[in-house]
């Protein structure tokens, strides 16, 4: 495991805690102090520590996602016909009801966001795209990704 300066609020200790529950989320806290080499004890109270400082916010298994039906990964950017607060306050709103919508993210450049969506096929996109997706408040426009191989995806964060 790499060590490196850690942030003010988080010691060696937990920021190896952190990579073992990152890494192997179904550890027991038995596993996890052994591995971080601190007490069972001590082990409990920094996950709950890390927890309630918002250092960890979830803790949910991996679906593989042709195992669903929803093997087609896309990635869709979104340019809104207004850069406003209440233009960008609607849009989250509605995106947010979206159920196939796995991460919706403002960014900069030539979109106003990006969405990453999964779906069962590019016939299932194309129902998606033209009956809810140009539907959201303010889009003016779309432009769409089709992943042909996912490379990288949801990697832990290297800290």
């Amino acid at each position: 495991m790499k060590e490196s300066s850690a942030p003010e609020n988080l010691d060696r200790a937990d920021l190896r805690i952190l990579r073992l529950f990152q890494a192997e989320g179904r550890l027991t806290n038995a596993e996890i102090a052994v591995r971080a080499n601190v007490s069972p004890a001590t082990c409990h109270r920094r996950i709950q520590r890390l927890f309630s400082r918002g250092h960890v916010t979830a803790v949910r298994a991996m679906v593989a996602p042709q195992s669903v039906d929803r093997g087609a990964l896309v990635m869709v950017g979104v340019v809104l016909d207004r850069s406003t607060p209440e233009s960008f306050a609607a849009f989250e709103k509605a995106v947010r009801k979206l159920p196939v919508v796995l991460d919706c993210h403002l960014v900069a450049g030539d979109f106003d966001y990006m969405l990453k969506i999964r779906v069962r096929d590019m016939a299932a996109f194309n129902r998606l795209h033209g009956t809810q997706l140009i539907a959201l408040p303010g889009v003016r426009q779309t432009r769409t990704f089709f992943v042909m191989k996912e490379v990288i995806d949801n990697a832990p964060l290297d800290f």
